[in-house]
């Protein structure tokens, strides 16, 4: 026992007596907080229980030191579930401490870790490492100083300093990976805490570890341990290898293809360092890697017989070794998300625990968060856990089910479930069908007041869908009821259980279709497929399959939640979060708007790039407007013509694939003795496609979609930059429609507060692709004449720097353009 004068003030164990007391006597669970004396000065109740045991409200622990609770009995001796608790706590640092209900005896399982005052970043000394003589200027011999990376570094190293959010614009060329990893990099060092670096790109993420954060190391003169961290299905997981190969031996499941692929991955799996699906010598079919890959919900964690040589394993603790983390948007999403479901933010989850976010690409985090917190569910997401359960094929009989009747001793549960995955598939081919036929010409329909009088029977498909689902669950519970206590750990039943799960993930999604009308907060769409293979009844006609989905409204409220105010330095960086030199769209729309306005410091670093001398920015005075039916064939026409006025070295972006398609057999036709290149999205994997463009630099790319940013084609490849139309979202795009009627039923106007800011955003990023270096130079040109025509035209115009500009005829232009990079 130690004296309590020793671990309390007087005012806190007045406090605690008088909360046992008026609890009757029964354990009470306090959180305390310790001055700058060791003494416990504050303390809260957190929680009341009986006389043996009192409930750990975890919620309660992020601003303590100290867990304290009371044994009624007098005797202070920690039970079993104490030290439990106690040993849990301790990994964040926190003390355990059990006193007597009159607060006089104190029995300290676990010491509280004193609290460390963060050391603030020097922003001189910062600043100084990446001027003129400082350590980056000594590694590169055509160093030139950057004032916005200097500005942009201090802004940085504030937010770091008082725990800020930044929400900071940095132009082309500015230098913002340096600026954000030598602040991020000194904080990890000095202050021993962990930053996580989030990514919207591939490209992104290899430029940093391959390039900038080997220089950045060099610069700040630290070792500071950096990991890339990849979703785990990036991985082969060598238990499901392993059974996906016995399988496909046993019962020539695979076709023959397939087998030898699995027979490639095996092989590799034994040399691989990582296990990393990069790693890989060859892209293997989507279906095979499906099998093999690691998967979150089917990992058997320490109960797996592969645990000492697994992958996953070693990037867990190789990452919670790291200072530095580097990952992507959707990866940091599914933390997040773990974190919101329970796992808090002082222990891992999917990462390590942090507190200080760094997001590059920051534009995107809206897309990535929709994206990644949409639930849905088709065909084939469906069949990949059936037949994990039971499959014939060929003849072949296989499945787990056909192991787990053997060990099972429910009688004619097995065979119960196997005729309801029959019953279920069944089901399901009449609810595509349904769904197919309210599509009808349309890519996407959505769930509304207006469409719901049409959706009856859909929805009446879909609640008994659901119930076909809810049965079959009840029948593999009965299966598994019936295996032995030292079968439960076997891998057919662990991951038949976790089939289970995924099943009713489905069935509670088919649940809030048909509760829609109680789901506000949320989009219920459905959207037609292409099947990518061939037609399985032969033929040239294309099978197309519905994908239903649910989509949040808003990721504001959500963004607020989960990052904005957990995380005590969050920095929000990119080329392009600003309309008309305002930030005020983004704030919103990301969820930084719902945060205290001292914590929010916003800044603009500008380009340093010679737009003015280097970019001319033409649009045709004399284009016909989009909805003139006239439109379509003069774009088909203007493309050719500039193509040739510009030689070639041109990628061309599109809002839709039928103008793409058209515009690319024309102009492969006109300019077939040209010697130009003509390159499609889609007809080649993207990372060959952009490999082609480069290399073969009179070629010209027609894209849409995702090629409208992250596309890097420095030099000669790239001169001209052609955007067909404005990228305005299409008005039938279900989740925009949906957030677009929120906004108007509120008072406000969509189009001004949605449609214009997206399509301005995505429009800078398009014209943002041309200028990637300080030598680069060309032309850009916007075929409509919107830009021109409409009041709004003019914000699209000020949210790009200033060049030279035509805005003149066709005819004009074209002569502009060839002088303007060839003369």
């Amino acid at each position: 026992m130690l004296d309590i004068e020793d671990r309390f003030v007087p005012e806190a164990r007045r406090l605690m007596v008088d909360s046992i007391r008026a609890a009757g006597g029964n354990e009470v669970f306090f959180v305390g907080q310790v001055n700058a004396d060791g003494l416990i000065a504050e303390v809260r109740v957190a929680a009341r229980g009986n006389e043996g045991a009192v409930p750990l409200v975890r919620q309660a622990l992020a601003e303590s030191d100290v867990l304290i609770h009371n044994h009624p009995s007098g005797n202070l001796t920690p039970s079993d579930a104490d030290l439990d608790v106690a040993g849990r706590v301790s990994a964040d640092g926190l003390g355990f401490y059990i006193v007597d209900n009159a607060v006089e005896n104190v029995y300290a399982v676990i010491e509280p870790i004193a609290t460390r005052e963060c050391r603030a970043l020097d922003i001189p000394y910062v600043r100084g490492l990446l001027d003129e003589g400082g350590p980056l200027a000594a590694q590169f011999a055509s160093f030139e100083r950057r004032d916005g990376q200097i500005a942009l570094t201090d802004a940085i190293a504030r937010a770091f300093n008082e725990s800020g959010v930044g929400v900071f614009e940095a132009g082309t060329g500015v230098g913002k990976s340096f600026a954000y990893l030598v602040p991020a990099m000194l904080w990890a060092a000095q202050n021993e805490e962990r930053v996580v670096i989030s990514t919207g790109t591939i490209n992104l993420q290899q430029q940093l570890i391959e390039k900038d954060i080997p220089a950045a190391q060099k610069t700040v003169g630290i070792p500071v341990k950096t990991v890339l961290v990849k979703g785990r299905q990036n991985y082969v997981c060598l238990r499901r290898l392993g059974d996906a190969l016995a399988d496909a031996r046993a019962s020539r499941d695979f076709f023959e293809d397939e087998t030898a692929e699995l027979e490639k991955i095996a092989e590799w799996a034994n040399k691989t360092a990582d296990g990393s699906r990069s790693d890989l010598g060859f892209m293997p079919a989507e279906g095979v890697w499906s099998r093999v890959c690691s998967e979150s919900d089917a990992c058997m964690g320490m109960r797996c017989s592969y645990r000492e040589s697994c992958f996953i394993m070693r990037v867990r603790k190789d990452a919670a070794s790291a200072s530095l983390l580097v990952v992507n948007h959707h990866l940091l999403f599914a933390d997040l998300e773990a974190r919101m479901a329970g796992a808090g933010y002082d222990d891992s989850a999917v990462l390590p625990p942090f507190h200080r976010v760094v997001f590059d690409e920051a534009h995107g985090i809206e897309d990535a968060a929709t994206s990644f917190f949409s639930e849905y569910f088709t065909r084939y997401k469906l069949l990949k856990q059936l037949a994990i359960l039971y499959r014939v094929r060929r003849g072949s009989i296989s499945g787990h089910l056909i192991l787990l009747e053997r060990m099972s001793e429910s009688p004619g549960a097995a065979q119960n479930a196997i005729a309801e995955i029959a019953s279920v598939k069944e089901l399901y081919t009449e609810l595509e069908e349904v769904a197919l036929s309210l599509l009808a010409d349309s890519f996407t329909w959505r769930l509304s007041p207006k469409t719901s009088a049409g959706a009856v029977r859909l929805l009446g498909i879909v609640a008994e869908f659901r119930a076909k689902i809810a049965k079959l669950a009840g029948f593999l519970r009965d299966v598994f009821d019936g295996i032995a206590d030292e079968d439960q750990d076997a891998p057919a039943v662990w991951e038949s259980k976790f089939v289970l799960k995924r099943l009713e993930n489905i069935g509670s999604l088919c649940l809030s279709f048909v509760e829609w009308s109680e789901r506000p907060d949320s989009v219920f769409w459905i959207e037609k497929n292409r099947l990518a293979a061939r037609n399985p009844r032969g033929g040239d006609e294309p099978v197309w399959f519905p994908r239903f989905v649910q989509t949040p409204l808003q990721i504001a409220p959500m963004m607020r939640e989960a990052v904005f105010e957990p995380f005590k330095t969050v920095v929000c960086t990119s080329a392009t979060l600003r309309i008309a030199n305002r930030f005020d769209y983004w704030l919103n729309r990301a969820g930084v708007s719902f945060v205290e306005a001292e914590r929010v410091r916003t800044g603009v670093f500008e380009s340093p790039f010679p737009y003015e001398k280097n970019v001319l920015f033409s649009v045709p005075n004399d284009a016909p407007l989009p909805d003139d039916p006239a439109y379509q064939p003069w774009v088909e026409t203007a493309v050719v013509k500039l193509l040739r006025a510009s030689a070639g070295h041109a990628l061309v972006l599109f809002t839709s694939y039928e103008l793409l398609r058209s515009c690319c057999e024309i102009a492969r036709s006109e300019l077939s003795g040209a010697g130009i290149t003509v390159l499609r999205q889609g007809e080649d994997d993207r990372t060959r496609l952009l490999e082609t463009f480069r290399s073969d630099e009179s070629s010209v790319l027609f894209a849409t979609d995702s090629f409208w940013e992250g596309v890097d084609a420095p030099g000669d490849a790239l001169l001209h930059v052609i955007i067909a139309k404005l990228p305005f979202r299409v008005p039938s795009d279900p989740v925009h429609a949906a957030r677009s009627e929120a906004i108007d039923s509120r008072g406000g106007n969509a189009f001004m507060e949605l449609s214009l800011p997206e399509a301005i955003v995505r429009f800078r990023q398009g014209f943002g692709r041309l200028m990637r270096r300080q030598s680069d130079y060309g032309a850009v040109t916007v075929l409509d004449r919107r830009i021109l025509a409409k009041r709004y035209g003019s914000l699209f115009l000020e949210s790009i720097p200033k060049t030279a500009r035509c805005m003149e005829s066709l005819a004009t232009i074209e002569g502009r353009v060839e002088r303007f990079l060839y003369d």
